[in-house]
């Protein structure tokens, strides 16, 4: 069962010293690699994680129907933009249950331009323990979890953006 995560930004009482506490993003206590998966592309073919290896991944689960979902979604891709050519990249899992069709009318509307995968069972998202929408999972490049954000972020302000260059030193 997902629930949907109506929250907004967290306040950034935190010293912006620590982005990933400004962000309010939960940190992994031991490192835990990322489970691997492959999903129908919502242009066509299939997206496997293992493909992404060498990149920050920025992990999204998410649906049409979620509300915070689209609050988030321009915000990551104006950081996907700014990142995609420094080995960084944005992969938007859409665990709707309606048609291809129906998620890429929702994606041409806002303009997004990252990757999206279709997981309308949700095999993927029960396989990173999914319990809210939208959901975000950040990796390194070598596919290790380094932060999971429940809820929407503005992800192109400062403090995602040095988490961001983090993962790519």
């Amino acid at each position: 069962m997902i629930f949907l995560a109506l929250g907004v930004v967290a306040p950034t009482s935190v010293s912006a010293a620590d982005p990933f506490a400004e962000l309010d993003l939960i940190r992994p206590s031991r490192p835990t690699a990322a489970p691997e998966f492959t999903v129908p592309g919502l242009t066509g073919g299939r997206i496997a994680l293992r493909d992404l290896r060498g990149k920050a991944v920025f992990l999204n689960f998410w649906a049409t129907w979620c509300p915070p979902c689209k609050q988030e979604m321009p915000s990551m891709e104006r950081l996907y933009r700014r990142y995609k050519d420094r080995g960084f990249t944005v992969l938007a899992v859409s665990i709707d249950t309606a048609d291809a069709a129906t998620v890429a009318r929702f994606a041409k509307k806002l303009s997004l331009t990252f990757p999206i995968g279709l997981d309308p069972k949700m095999e993927v998202a029960n396989r990173y323990t999914v319990r809210a929408l939208p959901s975000s999972f950040l990796l390194d490049p070598h596919g290790i979890m380094v932060a999971v954000a429940m809820g929407p972020r503005e992800w192109d302000g400062p403090a995602a953006r040095a988490v961001i260059e983090s993962l790519l030193k």
